[in-house]
């Protein structure tokens, strides 16, 4: 990002570049210096909306200055919501200590997890104090962020927060928010073991849960452990839901009759008409189905025409979608505007395919529907906006890749750059097949 020896206005000109390919979704930034040491940690609802803010001509903090000044290159990592963000954050200022995160490392000021060590622990919200009984998590910057993600957790893992045990069950057991220890509706093993999961939650990643919950699930079965296989069965299922929630989110906004299981977005990429590509991404329960993503190189157009190329690529995948039987979409989305939509629609129409259609543009986020002449505005934190700007973004990073590689196709001979960038390079006829459509 920044060089040693470029003058100020190269070195905005040079961030803007970087920031530009940052995704519109939730995560963390990492700024390094030139021995590529992190000096700063930050987290962003939008990633790439918050990055262009440090490239703001105001007057910015005397620390951001300076930080600035030494940074070399930034990188990133998504989350899946702002929450994770938020735990993904303090868990990397945490181990790596950046020196412009100062503010961060003032335990005494921010709010942390704690997790007490009684027979069946309790998980609260405080401050650190000296002294306590208790395990620390975090610290963390929001308060507010804190109890939203902690109440999003007692879903998965309804742990128990009362300080002390009432005598009859509390109306969090009655939501489904606590296990009922006091009521010994949970043994103390399994009350236990739910809250060591809960822990590497905390400090790992969702992925990272699942991931492990599966293998338990399946040396129990194999043990013939079926009734606490089905349990764990249960754990993961619930915090797939979670996901399942922003579907049914989507279907709420859009007016559709049931929530998107299957998504497919489309999106063109070219230089001036030349390597014109398209991208089909599928999304199957709020995740990428990545074995189902297809990618098209445009055949039939050969001047600067979106709208067309759109076409193209819509007509190729559809008609085949129709010859073969394939399972249909529940939604489609199209990185575009209204005239974007229109096509989709057209083209969809002459080919007797009834699937709703939307198609959300870049800058204003604004989601277009056949329904309405006006288009859709949402809050930027809505979860159905966010997993939309989601599938949209993979929609393009598809397309940009493809294009990108018939680029260095074309300059260069494929053999002698395999394995060498960044993006994978399919080398192989059976490799090429894999996208192809």
């Amino acid at each position: 990002m920044y060089g040693g020896k470029t003058d100020e206005e190269d070195m905005a000109v040079n961030f803007k570049k970087k920031i530009d390919s940052f995704p519109n979704e939730s995560g963390v930034y990492l700024f390094r210096d030139k021995r590529k040491k992190i000096i700063y940690i930050g987290k962003a609802a939008n990633l790439k909306q918050r990055l262009t803010a440090y490239l703001s001509k105001g007057i910015l903090p005397y620390k951001t200055q300076a930080m600035i000044k030494e940074a070399a290159n930034v990188e990133y990592i998504t989350t899946p919501t702002e929450q994770e963000a938020f735990l993904l954050e303090s868990r990397l200022i945490k181990k790596h200590q950046p020196p412009f995160n100062i503010s961060l490392k003032d335990d005494k000021s921010f709010p942390f997890i704690k997790i007490t060590k009684d027979d069946f622990p309790r998980v609260i919200i405080g401050r650190k104090k000296i002294n306590e009984n208790v395990e620390y998590v975090g610290p963390y910057t929001n308060a507010k962020l804190l109890r939203i993600a902690i109440r999003a957790l007692r879903e998965v893992f309804p742990f128990c927060n009362c300080r002390i045990f009432p005598k009859k069950a509390c109306l969090n057991y009655h939501i489904g928010l606590c296990a009922g220890p006091c009521i010994k509706k949970i043994s103390k093993p399994d009350y236990c073991k739910m809250i060591n999961e809960l822990k590497y939650f905390l400090r790992n990643t969702r992925h990272d849960l699942i991931k492990n919950l599966i293998k338990k699930m399946q040396n129990l079965s194999k043990q013939h452990k079926y009734e606490q296989a089905m349990q764990i069965r249960d754990r993961i299922s619930a915090l797939n839901l979670l996901a399942n929630k922003t579907r049914a989110t989507i279907a709420s906004v859009l007016g559709l009759k049931k929530e998107p299981r299957r998504i497919e977005a489309f999106d063109i990429s070219n230089l001036f008409g030349k390597e014109a590509v398209g991208s089909m991404v599928t999304f199957i329960d709020g995740k990428p189905s990545k074995k189902d993503y297809r990618r098209f190189r445009i055949r039939k157009v050969e001047n600067i025409d979106d709208y067309q190329m759109l076409t193209e690529v819509l007509e190729r995948r559809y008609r085949r979608v129709i010859r073969e039987n394939l399972e249909r979409p529940d939604l489609i989305v199209i990185d575009g505007g209204r005239g974007h939509l229109k096509v989709a629609c057209r083209l969809l129409q002459s080919l007797g395919i009834d699937i709703t259609v939307i198609a959300i543009a870049k800058q204003e986020e604004l989601i277009y529907t056949v329904s309405d002449n006006i288009p859709l505005r949402l809050e930027k934190d809505n979860k159905a906006l966010r997993l939309i700007q989601h599938i949209r973004d993979e929609s393009h990073r598809f397309a940009v890749k493809y294009h990108r590689l018939l680029r260095r196709k074309k300059k260069f001979n494929l053999m002698s750059l395999k394995d060498k960038s960044k993006d994978k390079i399919y080398s192989t006829k059976e490799e090429n097949e894999r996208f192809k459509e």
